[in-house]
C-alpha cells in the first residue's frame, strides 16, 4: 500500500535516531507497535520519540497517545475497517453518533484482539 495515496489517514512512528516508519492508517500503526520486533528488528519500543496519527476532522497530525479512536463505524480507511483517530473526547462522541461507531478507545485499549476484529469486520 502506498501511504502517499492516503494522506488523510497517515500515521507515523518517529524513532530517536530520526528514522520514520509511515503507515496508511492507525490500524496498521498499531499492528506495527504491538509487534515491533517482527516488523522492525533492532528497533526497541524505548527508542520511539513520537507517534502521530491524522485526526479525522481536522486532518492534522496529532499525538497518537492522546487521540481518541472510534471503531466499528461506517467510515472505512484505506485497508477497510479502521481505528478512526479523533483529537478530543467530544469529537469522538460526535463521530460515534454520526457514523454508527461501536466503541471509543484510547491508545492503551488497542489490543491484537481489537485489530483482529477490525480485520474481520466483526465490529460493523
Amino acid at each position: 500500500m502506498f501511504v502517499s495515496l492516503y494522506p488523510d489517514w497517515v500515521a507515523t512512528v518517529l524513532d530517536q535516531d530520526g528514522h520514520a516508519h509511515h503507515f496508511d492508517g492507525a490500524k496498521d500503526l498499531f499492528k506495527y507497535l504491538l509487534n515491533r520486533a517482527k516488523y522492525a528488528p533492532g528497533y526497541r519500543q524505548a527508542a520511539i520519540a513520537a507517534i502521530g496519527v491524522t485526526a479525522y476532522y481536522s486532518v492534522v497530525r496529532i499525538d497518537a497517545r492522546a487521540a481518541w479512536y472510534v471503531i466499528g463505524s461506517d467510515v472505512l480507511g484505506p485497508m477497510g475497517h479502521e481505528l478512526v483517530p479523533l483529537a478530543t473526547e467530544a469529537e469522538s462522541v460526535d463521530f460515534q453518533r454520526d457514523h454508527k461507531g461501536q466503541r471509543i478507545l484510547r491508545f492503551d485499549d488497542v489490543t491484537p484482539a481489537v485489530l483482529d476484529q477490525l480485520d474481520h469486520g466483526l465490529l460493523e
